[in-house]
């Protein structure tokens, strides 16, 4: 049985729980060629994919173009699909005074060129600093862009449990995309309840904290110079939350060899990390990332496995207690 479409927040759409993040196929995770990427996004779509989560910034709007010539190959299929892209961090420096009216509708039109979309389906700030979420000529003009018909709807991407509470208080966001996963547990108290309660979408990123969560890596696992894994372990470029979900490596490590044996047969330990996060009250879809076609199948294949049973999901939330909430929860 396959895991039914939920709304996604005020949008008018539904999307299936499992998504496909798209930063992979902008850089920051090692290279990914264009034909790799677009392989991964045929498998991701064909396999039950119908949200791609992208960004301006991604290689320069390289991401977006590499969804847009995907769209092209799907022709009139690409209707079915839900696009959600991000402004913001384009401003260099990236300080709340960069977020005017006129900048913002410069980055929409940006987005527009690279999607080849007439009306963006979805567009996030994407991670701003906290003085935006104050500022209310932003979201004056975010709502003109949405009267223009430039978007049909706009939301926020988050760091933190306070900025997300914050940008619920915003009558127009419809969607609200934060951290959250095993390793990541602070927005299940209040910001999941709050968002289901207000009908707002719930995106959740770094579903598997940057691969930890696949239990693939050991202490000695090293990552190529433009990984993100590599240059970024200490917030040395963004914040250190999006990098390993802001877990100290080791840790993650010694952590997610638990998390792995938790997983049942036949369900691999990044599986059961994205069908833990799916099951979560509140959540519209994890947005995990896939450098290839297997990645991008294995993931997809989540809509169909039932939900974790009470005690492995109690197992997790005690292995995060003991193991990861001191590194984490008090941060973000």
């Amino acid at each position: 049985m396959t895991d039914a479409p939920r709304p996604l927040g005020d949008t008018g759409r539904e999307v299936p729980p499992i998504g496909l993040g798209c930063w992979q196929f902008g850089g920051d995770w090692g290279q990914v060629t264009e034909a790799d990427a677009l392989a991964t996004l045929h498998a991701a779509v064909e396999d039950g994919v119908r949200l791609l989560d992208t960004a301006d910034v991604y290689g320069d709007g390289r991401s977006e173009r590499l969804v847009a010539a995907f769209r092209r190959d799907l022709g009139p299929d690409a209707d079915e699909l839900f696009v959600a892209t991000k402004v913001g961090r384009r401003a260099d420096p990236h300080v709340a005074a960069a977020y005017t009216p006129e900048a913002l509708r410069d980055w929409v039109e940006r987005c527009r060129t690279n999607l080849e979309m007439e009306a963006l389906d979805l567009v996030q700030l994407h991670c701003p600093p906290p003085e935006v979420l104050e500022d209310d000529e932003v979201f004056a003009a975010l709502d003109a862009m949405r009267e223009d018909g430039l978007v049909r709807a706009y939301g926020v991407s988050v760091e933190t449990v306070a900025e997300a509470i914050r940008a619920l208080e915003r009558p127009g966001v419809a969607c609200l995309q934060i951290i959250v996963n095993a390793f990541r547990q602070k927005p299940l108290d209040e910001v999941l309840p709050r968002a289901a309660a207000q009908k707002v979408g719930i995106l959740a990123r770094v579903p598997l904290a940057s691969g930890l969560l696949s239990g693939r890596f050991n202490e000695d696992t090293t990552f190529a110079a433009d990984d993100h894994r590599n240059f970024n372990r200490h917030g040395e470029a963004f914040d250190v939350g999006e990098t390993f979900a802001g877990v100290p490596f080791e840790v993650g490590v010694a952590a997610a060899r638990e998390f792995a044996a938790l997983a049942p047969e036949g369900v691999t330990p990044a599986q059961l990390a994205l069908r833990w996060l799916a099951d979560q009250h509140g959540v519209t879809a994890a947005i995990p990332g896939a450098r290839n076609p297997d990645q991008a199948r294995a993931n997809a294949a989540v809509l169909s496995l039932p939900p974790v049973d009470e005690s492995t999901a109690q197992a997790i939330k005690e292995l995060y207690d003991r193991q990861v909430r001191e590194h984490v929860h008090d941060r973000w």
